[in-house]
C-alpha cells in the first residue's frame, strides 16, 4: 500500500497510540532505541508529544510532515488570506449571501479544506490514504486543544468532518438528501520529468499518496452528485480533467481551478 511501514514511539508514554497507528496502517512499531538501526522503509510515522509526523526514515532531506492547522502558513492565512477575495473562494462560489456546503473527495493534508471552512462553509474532508487521514486526525485534536482559548478557531473546526473512504465510494453512497452544493477536487497528476524540483516535504506526500488514476472518472461521477458546481484545482501546465472543458477557469501564477457549472450559485 504504501512506503510507511515503520511506526517511531520516542516515549513510551504515548506507546498506546504508537501500536493503534501501527495495526490501522499495517505497519510495525519501534522505539527510540530502534530509531538509529537499518530500516528498509523510506518514511516512517513518528508519535510523540508534538503529535503525529511523516518523517524520512534517514532523517536526511527534510523535517518532519504534518497536518498544522494553528500556526505557520495556514495559522497566518487564516488571519491575513484575504477572506472572500481570494480566488478559491471566488471559485467555490462563496458570497456575502451564499456559504457552500463543499465536498473535498481528495482531502490531503487539509490545506484547502480548512481554507474553505475557515470562509464559513461546511467542509466534508474525505482521503482514502490511511497514513494521510492519521496525519489529518492528528492535526484537527491538536487544533482542538489550541481552540480552548480561541473561539474563532473552534467555530472553523467544528466546520470540518473527516472520512477515511476511497472518494468514488463515498459519492456512491450519497443520497439525494445528501447532496452538497459544491464538490472540491485537487488530484495528484503524474509529475513532470522536466518540472522543476517540487518541496521535499511534498515530495513525502506524493511518495505516500501516489497519483490518482480514477481522477478522470472521478468528475464524472462528481459531476452527477454536485448540486451547483464542481472545482478541480491543477496546475496551469496541466491537461483538463478527462479532457473535459470547464465552464471557465480562474487561473493564478502556478495554479488555476477549473469550475464545472451545473446551476448558478444563490445571489
Amino acid at each position: 500500500m504504501s512506503q510507511v511501514i515503520s511506526i517511531i514511539c520516542p516515549n513510551r508514554k504515548f506507546y498506546s497510540r504508537a501500536v493503534a497507528i501501527s495495526k490501522r496502517v499495517n505497519a510495525g512499531h519501534i522505539l527510540v532505541e530502534d530509531v538509529k538501526t537499518e530500516s528498509s522503509s523510506l518514511y516512517s510515522l513518528q508519535v510523540d508529544e508534538d503529535g503525529v509526523s511523516l518523517i524520512e526514515s534517514n532523517f536526511a532531506s527534510h523535517g518532519p510532515v504534518k497536518v498544522d492547522f494553528v500556526n505557520g502558513s495556514i495559522g497566518h492565512r487564516r488571519r491575513y488570506g484575504g477572506g472572500n477575495g481570494q480566488a478559491i473562494a471566488k471559485a467555490v462560489g462563496v458570497s456575502g449571501v451564499f456559504l457552500p456546503s463543499i465536498l473535498d473527495l481528495t482531502a490531503g493534508l487539509g490545506t484547502d479544506g480548512f481554507i474553505l471552512a475557515s470562509l464559513g462553509c461546511d467542509v466534508e474532508l474525505v482521503e482514502r490514504n490511511p497514513i494521510i487521514c492519521c496525519l489529518l486526525e492528528d492535526g484537527i485534536c491538536r487544533a482542538i486543544d489550541s481552540a480552548a482559548t480561541d473561539k474563532v478557531l473552534m467555530e472553523i473546526i467544528r466546520r470540518l468532518n473527516l472520512t477515511e473512504n476511497e472518494s468514488i465510494d463515498f459519492l456512491s453512497q450519497l443520497s439525494n438528501a445528501r447532496r452538497v452544493d459544491v464538490i472540491y477536487l485537487d488530484p495528484m497528476f503524474p509529475r513532470r520529468q522536466k518540472a522543476a524540483k517540487v518541496k521535499k516535504e511534498m515530495q513525502a506526500f506524493q511518495s505516500i499518496v501516489g497519483d490518482d488514476p480514477d481522477a478522470d472518472a472521478l468528475l464524472a461521477r462528481a459531476m452527477n452528485v454536485a448540486k451547483y458546481r464542481v472545482v478541480v484545482k491543477r496546475p496551469n501546465h496541466a491537461r483538463f480533467l478527462g479532457q473535459l472543458k470547464p465552464t471557465y477557469s480562474l487561473k493564478g501564477k502556478s495554479t488555476r481551478f477549473d469550475i464545472y457549472v451545473n446551476r448558478a450559485i444563490p445571489k
